[in-house]
């Protein structure tokens, strides 16, 4: 078993204000989609305020929403992005954000048990945005293993495209 675990960044730029009738349905669904991260295999811990949730931090201007999670390993992350019901709320994204041109997701391995902060999961979405992926900062389509694996060196095509 590895000694890192998989965190993740995703962010998405609101079309309205989050209190706007266009966002109802995406705040309505946000409780209901984080109960069932929170109940999936691999699932460690995810960024949230004492609401509930991390709508109120807005670390990167005020319309853009960000999302941290961390998990045991790719695998248990892409089966609940991709066979879950989160997957409904991604194929709505373009009603609610903006098209985003340049990276908005990134993943990359911290020591188990590490909580990433936000300023963190910005410089390693920053660093995707500037070199591509590498061993630091990646993406489903060019994951690399836990530095802990013989072969970490050599990203992975775990062959899912976002259907959203």
């Amino acid at each position: 078993m590895s000694r890192f675990e998989l965190a993740q960044l995703n962010i998405a730029k609101m079309k309205e204000p989050l209190e706007s009738p266009l966002l109802a349905d995406f705040v309505a669904n946000l409780d209901r989609i984080n109960a069932i991260a929170e109940s999936a295999e691999g699932f460690a811990w995810r960024l949230q305020t004492p609401e509930g949730d991390a709508t109120s931090l807005r670390p990167l201007g005020v319309d853009t929403l960000v999302n941290m999670s961390v998990w045991r390993d790719v695998a248990s992350l892409r089966n609940y992005v991709y066979r879950t019901a989160h997957v409904e709320v991604m194929r709505r994204r373009k009603e609610w954000f903006e098209h985003m041109c340049e990276a908005f997701i990134v993943l990359w391995w911290v020591p188990a048990g590490h909580l990433p902060t936000v300023q963190e999961a910005v410089a390693k979405l920053e660093l995707l945005r500037k070199i591509g992926p590498s061993e630091d900062a990646f993406t489903f389509r060019n994951a690399y293993p836990p530095p802990d694996e013989a072969d970490a060196r050599t990203p992975f095509d775990i062959g899912d495209r976002c259907p959203a």
